[in-house]
């Protein structure tokens, strides 16, 4: 039993040291967060490095489809649509593919993000966008896979690939006039509905002046078409809070039926009990 314990106890030992060696990754992991405009651009990839070897043409093939990077899927996301070569690109996150050739480069957008490198079956269905750009040579030889955002505007920037020799950018428009004119003449139209909901919520919840969420909450109703039962269930708890257990049931009551329509029987339930309570 005694050997049995001690031979555990060193292959223990052995597993804790191997543990906390550490070495650096051959192609580390970077990460990109970038604000275009009003649009947030994020681009996660690994970084590869020539080490002596000829990069295009020899280690990444002329014409063949290419990870752009290392490991996991390069992948980028943008926060809107945005627009490249023309055509639109739904906002959301892509894995990125290139076709480097000496006198172009296809840079792909493709909707599946969970590769480890080229997909298995490559369909063309899962294409959201491609576009060829011209590569040009750079003087300067960068040893390490590099990926960048650079002329960054408040309307568009340049998706950038430096490797070896070679660079190769592709540019994309936000809609940064469109989003900046709505919320301009959203905050000139003064608050919403949910606007007063949630402060008069906020009040509510943090004990503070239950008369002016009283007074958010009315407003919010008043503004509203369709009068949502989360809100009628707001009211009554601020009005009971406020001593008017009358008030309170003839908004819970309301609550009640329009979230028995709605078939929430949460709500059906919580208006119920709030109903019986305040009725004592």
């Amino acid at each position: 039993m005694r050997k049995i314990i001690i031979v555990l106890a060193i292959m223990l030992a052995n597993f804790t040291i191997e543990a906390q060696i550490k070495t650096p990754q051959s192609s580390p992991k970077a990460t990109i967060m970038q604000p275009v405009g009003l649009t947030d651009v994020e681009i996660n990839y690994s970084r590869p490095s020539a080490r002596g070897r000829v990069v295009f043409g020899n280690l990444i093939p002329f014409g063949k489809l290419w990870r752009t990077g290392a490991n996991e899927n390069t992948t980028v996301s943008f926060s809107d649509d945005v627009i490249i070569d023309g055509k639109t690109l739904k906002k959301g996150k892509y894995s990125l593919y290139t076709i480097p050739k000496i006198e172009s480069w296809e840079i792909i957008f493709y909707k599946t993000t969970d590769n480890w490198g080229n997909p298995e079956e490559w369909k063309e269905e899962n294409i959201a966008l491609k576009t060829t750009v011209k590569p040009e040579t750079s003087n300067k030889s960068v040893e390490t896979f590099t990926i960048g955002l650079s002329n960054v505007d408040n309307n568009f920037a340049y998706l950038e690939i430096y490797w070896e020799n070679s660079y190769a950018a592709v540019k994309f428009e936000v809609p940064t006039q469109k989003k900046a004119t709505a919320n301009i003449e959203r905050g000139l139209a003064g608050p919403a509905a949910g606007d007063y909901f949630a402060a008069s919520q906020f009040l509510f919840q943090s004990n503070g002046d239950n008369a002016k969420a009283l007074e958010y909450i009315n407003k919010s109703l008043d503004m509203s078409k369709d009068k949502p039962f989360w809100y009628n269930r707001l009211k009554s708890l601020i009005q009971a809070k406020l001593g008017d257990k009358k008030g309170a049931i003839d908004t819970a009551k309301a609550s009640l039926a329009a979230a028995e329509t709605a078939k929430n029987q949460d709500y059906v339930k919580m208006n119920k009990d709030s109903i019986a309570e305040w009725s004592k």
